[in-house]
């Protein structure tokens, strides 16, 4: 059994409770509506060819075929996109050339399962043989699948006009290095000088995927009025709109984006990749069309989390305290520039204070499908290779782990190697309760067990949130907002309403509406929704409070001032027999000036950045390598926990898609970059028969950016599986594991390796 803690020194009404969900019981009687449920009248159903080829040169696309097959109302390529008529002349045209290639592609495929046509039919099954009859022919070229071989001088380059961003400076041959990042703070040589120990370690992961059982979606319709209407499942109907109207050359004003209800998403459902497609075939055919991805293209052709190689050198002195830190970096991008390097820079040493630190990066093109985001972009790899190497620096000093770590945390004041300094932060307060907790006091028995910890970083980012909520007659808000719900943000952002305002949560009534209903809203993420969406509900509950107290100001014939908003109840301030109670007043808006409405449009700054420590207990089978979890627990700092139990189950899902990425998870390429495991079948991911009960300990150091404290919380649960696990792993064996994933195989072989 799960032993969950919510470590607080502060309570509220609703805040901190732990509601009923608004969507729970459509959700469980199957009456919710997600991406595959639309059917607008006259659908057609269409299906995507897709190159066999990681990399080749397309030298035809015949559809005539195609075209004329019955019940096949209209076939595309990348000749039906705006981009085929815009000269390299024009302004922006090889950003556009990017975007629009990735989603079909003109000249060249880059990884395979890259979109090369597509076609909408009277039904699926019309759609799959009309794909038959499209001829493509290709120069087959050779695909680069592995980051170090990207990089070096002489390999076959994904494009020919790309050149390393370096400092502001271009370099001068073509590369498939698109950007070199670098940071550095204090003196990293002296330091070094000044250690005690130095250890330096390489490290690699695999490409792995976010895993979501709903796969990517799309409906669109084009009207004859040129109006365009798109239903899908997403993590920002505000992303897409913007996606399909870059892609389109279409003013944001003729696009209308409906998000569904999202079966899953980590980052992953960000990226568009179909809607462009549905919405060119919907233009051709003047009906609406379905595009739906199989499970294979899922993996083959959306967004997975970038392989990477790392080299981390760190020294300390003798007490464990750390004197300098060097990290490189090398993240594949996938087939266009933009992995996640960057926030693997920021993050990698940022539990840390230290005066002498340099982290390099780079973000390098490889024949694989496009990275995306997938909770905490970039942090895990970091991680892995940092907290692995300080844990060596720990058995080699002799020294507890935690105890380093404690010495070396970041607190407020401590600034990172890439420049910001911490506001109040959690991580001390983090790392006292994993030391306090019973499972770290009580020694770990049997034979080829280990003990593994790790720390976490995530910086939490604020971004634009929209809310609008309208006083019912009847007492009851109708809260609308652009944030998708997909781990309980209606509830959280319910509650922070029903707080502001001093009533129940059962009366805000939260809908997730389209991109014409509500103010620009950026993505749903798990570093910002509760934050930044909950700020804008904070906000807008406040102008009601305000437009309230007018209006019982108004009844009462008093100034304003005279009147007072505290819990839901409006009182005169000097007359105490005059006194409202929210449904009162409610009642009496029809007939005094008619329904209140507040609204609010943020981009706030103060979001807070979030911490992790995690604490496993591991057993090595030494005769055939497998690795079985035998307890976890994870303590996190969540500023204040709006819902408790979406906070423990953020942070157990994020442990449980760590651990597939420690031991299981990973793309297996052939030599020519095909992807050998794209089922859930061969492409192994933990079930509940591998994993033990998750502790939870949430830890409340609120956060001075947000009027209840609140940090974002659904990101760092990833970032510190990968190390700990490896660091138990350690302990277990005597091993030290520099590899993602840790399977039997690479276990055993370790093994070998070193006479055990």
């Amino acid at each position: 059994m799960t032993s969950n803690q919510v470590l607080s020194d502060v309570d509220y009404r609703v805040v901190g409770k732990r509601p009923i969900r608004p969507d729970g019981v459509d959700k469980v009687t199957g009456r919710a509506q997600y991406g595959a449920d639309v059917y607008p009248a006259g659908l057609l159903h269409g299906k995507v060819l897709r190159s066999p080829h990681a990399h080749a040169r397309i030298l035809s696309i015949d559809t005539s075929k195609a075209e004329a097959h019955p019940g096949v109302s209209a076939v595309v390529t990348g000749s039906d996109f705006p981009l085929a008529s815009l000269g390299k002349e024009a302004d922006g045209y090889q950003r556009l050339k990017s975007a629009t290639d990735h989603i079909m592609a003109s000249d060249k495929v880059l990884f395979k399962g890259h979109p090369v046509a597509a076609v909408a039919a009277s039904d699926a099954h019309v759609a799959e043989e009309a794909l038959q009859l499209i001829k493509v022919q290709y120069e087959e070229l050779p695909a680069v699948t592995n980051v170090l071989e990207a990089m070096k001088d002489g390999t076959q380059l994904l494009h020919d006009d790309q050149h390393t961003a370096y400092l502001g400076e271009l370099s001068e041959k073509p590369s498939n290095v698109a950007a070199h990042l670098f940071f550095e703070k204090g003196d990293v040589e002296k330091g070094f000088k000044e250690s005690e120990i130095v250890v330096e370690r390489e490290f690699r992961t695999e490409t792995v995927h976010q895993g979501y059982i709903e796969p990517h979606n799309s409906t669109a319709f084009w009207n004859a009025d040129g109006q365009l209407t798109i239903w899908c499942s997403t993590q920002g109907s505000f992303m897409i709109r913007n996606s399909v109207c870059d892609v389109l050359r279409l003013p944001v004003s003729q696009v209308k984006v409906i998000p569904t209800e999202i079966g899953g998403g980590f980052g992953g459902k960000i990226t568009a990749y179909l809607e462009s497609v549905a919405a060119v075939l919907s233009k051709k055919s003047s009906q609406p069309v379905k595009l739906l991805m199989t499970r294979s293209e899922v993996f083959e052709a959306s967004g997975p989390a970038p392989g990477s190689w790392m080299k981390v050198k760190m020294g300390a002195a003798k007490d464990g305290r750390i004197t300098a830190a060097h990290v490189t970096l090398a993240f594949e991008a996938g087939a266009y520039p933009g992995s996640p390097v960057m926030p693997g820079t920021t993050c990698s040493l940022a539990c840390y204070d230290l005066e002498n630190g340099r982290v390099e990066g780079y973000d390098v093109v490889v024949n694989k499908p496009k990275t995306a985001a997938y909770r905490a972009p970039g942090s895990p790899q970091a991680a892995f290779a940092v907290e692995s190497v300080l844990d060596e620096i720990c058995d080699k000093l002799g020294l507890d782990p935690l105890e380093v770590r404690l010495k070396n945390a970041a607190k407020e004041g401590t600034r990172r190697v890439e420049g910001p300094v911490a506001r109040k932060i959690g991580l001390v307060e983090c790392l006292e309760a994993a030391k306090s907790h019973d499972h770290y006091k009580k020694p770990v028995q049997g034979k080829s067990r280990g003990r593994g910890v790790a720390c976490g970083f995530w910086m939490n980012r604020g971004f634009q949130s929209s809310v609008t909520m309208t006083v019912q007659y009847d007492g009851t808000i109708s809260l609308l907002m652009g944030s998708v719900d997909i781990g309980g943000t209606r509830a959280s952002i319910a509650q922070q309403t029903a707080e502001t305002l001093g009533i129940a949560y059962e009366d805000v009534h939260p809908t997730v509406v389209d991109t014409d209903s509500i103010g620009f809203t950026f993505v749903t993420g798990g570093s910002r929704t509760s934050f930044a969406t909950g700020l804008a509900a904070i906000q807008a509950g406040e102008d009601v409070k305000e437009q309230m107290v007018q209006r019982a100001a108004r009844i009462w014939d008093t100034p304003p001032e005279d009147v007072e908003y505290a819990d839901g109840v409006l009182r005169h301030r000097s007359d105490p027999e005059l006194k409202m109670g929210f449904k009162d007043l409610a009642k009496q808006l029809g007939t005094t000036g008619g329904a209140i409405t507040g609204r609010s449009n943020i981009d706030p700054a103060g979001e807070g950045n979030g911490y992790a420590v995690h604490v496993v207990d591991v057993e090595v089978d030494q005769e055939t390598g497998k690795v079985d979890i035998l307890r976890y627990t994870a303590v996190q700092d969540a500023g204040k926990a709006v819902h408790p139990s979406y906070v423990e189950g953020q942070m157990q899902g994020g442990v449980v898609q760590g651990i597939g990425w420690a031991l299981n998870e990973e793309y297996f390429f052939d030599g020519k970059g095909q992807m050998m495991n794209p089922t859930f079948l061969d492409y192994r991911m933990p079930t509940s028969l591998d994993l033990p009960m998750i502790d939870t300990v949430i830890v409340e150091v609120a956060n001075p950016g947000h009027p209840y404290g609140v940090r974002g919380v659904g990101e760092v649960p990833i970032v510190p599986p990968m190390a700990a696990i490896a660091n138990a792993v350690h302990r277990a064996t005597g091993v030290r594991m520099s590899s993602l994933p840790m399977s039997p195989g690479k276990v055993l072989e370790a093994l070998w390796e070193n006479g055990k």
